[in-house]
């Protein structure tokens, strides 16, 4: 089947290559120039690892090519997804329609043939309704359906999941369109993955509720790992009694810094706008949102308690800037609370992050970038461990706490222990939910 993608975003992209790899013929369309020429050179324009691989023999073998003509990508196609970004609208939370509309009635300016207009795109409950009346009333003669098909796609490990995805959820509003969607999944069918296929408005909630319960298991073992501080529990432990439990799961209760990314922070807002909007609050995800955005600034203050109460002055060494590892994505991660807060302060802010610098120095002024963990701590009052990168879990604690000024070690993401670092020569340590030592604030 030929299947247009309208918008080459972190979505569109991963998603256009691997329908190309199931064997489609696949064209990307996006707006930006730039972009466009950019991936007609073979350049990938996000970190996503083993996309530039899996692009390049796909591109080699005819069915992947990218465009800014939306007419000639749909011409003879069966189905076209639009995956734009559907972004915070700024003043109420809800989620910004402004590209899948204007995308949906390009599509419908363009289209001859029957198609399936397909929606990629995060979007609320109705949309897809909405999306039906603007083609129908851009084009009254076209022969369409629509179709809503969420993705899941993790950052860092986005080709794994779609080739071996937990589940494909397909909202459908006939058989014509339900067939339409089963060949281009055809692959997954016969591998025998779980397909959910359901009306469109379940299909559109699905993908909030999920992200949104991801988002509370995230913040809930955040404020118990609060309470384990307190109370001189370790929240790894607590983590681990809970996760052996299988009505539980171990996933996603990792205490941290708080959530980020692309997903988490404007699904929980435009699930939680819903609700009111509906007058049925969905007051779990309205506390979510909250504790997320204390916790963030209660780092703020477990850094500060390590500097003596105050910044001014002191060299502090970032590892991890991005909202995870194993990519460059920056959205609403943890380090733009932390690192600002850092600079305002007064502290002098050395940076290290794999593969940040591209997004994180427009983001992030008055830091300084190292390549180099122990370039960044050298001299440095305290290091901070802020994104759980490989490269960062294996380091010679010895020789970062023998390069600083003042040894003192905020570990935000629970990668070593109070142990390994009092060993290793730091004079104050602290994790979230764990014990440490030294320097009480």
């Amino acid at each position: 089947m030929k299947i247009a993608m309208i918008g080459t975003g972190y979505v569109g992209l991963v998603s256009g290559v691997c329908f190309s790899d199931f064997g489609h013929e696949v064209v990307c369309v996006d707006k930006d120039p730039a972009k466009i020429e950019m991936l007609e050179r073979g350049q990938v324009p996000i970190y996503e690892p083993g996309l530039d691989r899996v692009m390049a023999r796909n591109v080699e073998a005819g069915r992947l090519s990218f465009t800014r003509d939306l007419p000639t990508a749909i011409d003879g196609a069966g189905a076209v997804f639009i995956a734009v970004g559907t972004p915070t609208r700024r003043g109420d939370g809800h989620a910004d329609l402004t590209y899948v509309m204007a995308a949906a009635e390009e599509i419908a300016r363009a289209a001859t043939d029957y198609l399936v207009i397909v929606t990629k795109s995060t979007v609320p409950v109705g949309t897809n309704s909405k999306v039906r009346e603007t083609v129908a009333a851009a084009n009254p003669e076209l022969d369409f359906d629509v179709a809503s098909n969420p993705e899941f796609l993790r950052e860092g490990a986005a080709i794994d999941d779609f080739m071996k995805p937990d589940r494909v959820v397909v909202g459908v509003e006939t058989d014509r369109a339900a067939k339409v969607m089963e060949e281009i999944y055809r692959p997954l069918y016969l591998r025998e993955f779980p397909i959910v296929t359901t009306d469109l408005q379940s299909a559109e909630m699905i993908k909030y509720a999920a992200n949104a319960f991801l988002a509370t298991k995230i913040t809930f073992i955040n404020e118990i790992a609060a309470l384990c501080e307190k109370v001189g529990a370790d929240v790894k432990q607590v983590s681990k009694g809970m996760g052996l439990d299988g009505r539980i799961g171990n996933k996603f209760l990792h205490a941290g810094p708080g959530y980020g990314g692309s997903c988490f922070p404007k699904d929980t807002q435009a699930l939680a706008r819903i609700g009111q909007d509906h007058a049925s609050p969905v007051s779990i995800v309205e506390t979510v949102i909250k504790v997320n955005e204390d916790t963030k600034r209660r780092m703020v203050d477990k850094l500060a308690d390590l500097c003596g109460g105050r910044f001014n002055g002191k060299t502090v060494a970032v590892l991890g800037v991005t909202f995870k590892p194993d990519t460059d994505d920056m959205r609403e991660a943890p380090s733009l609370t932390i690192v600002p807060a850092l600079v305002g302060g007064g502290a002098t802010v050395r940076v290290c992050d794999p593969q940040g610098r591209r997004e994180g120095e427009a983001l992030l002024p008055g830091v300084t970038w190292s390549e180099d963990p122990y370039e960044a701590a050298e001299g440095a009052d305290l290091l901070v461990t802020l994104t759980e990168w490989n490269e960062f879990r294996a380091l010679d604690l010895g020789r970062l706490a023998g390069g600083m000024s003042t040894p003192h070690l905020a570990d935000l993401r629970n990668i070593y222990s109070s142990d390994a670092a009092r060993e290793a020569g730091f004079a104050a340590y602290r994790a979230i939910g764990r014990p440490g030592f030294g320097a009480e604030g």
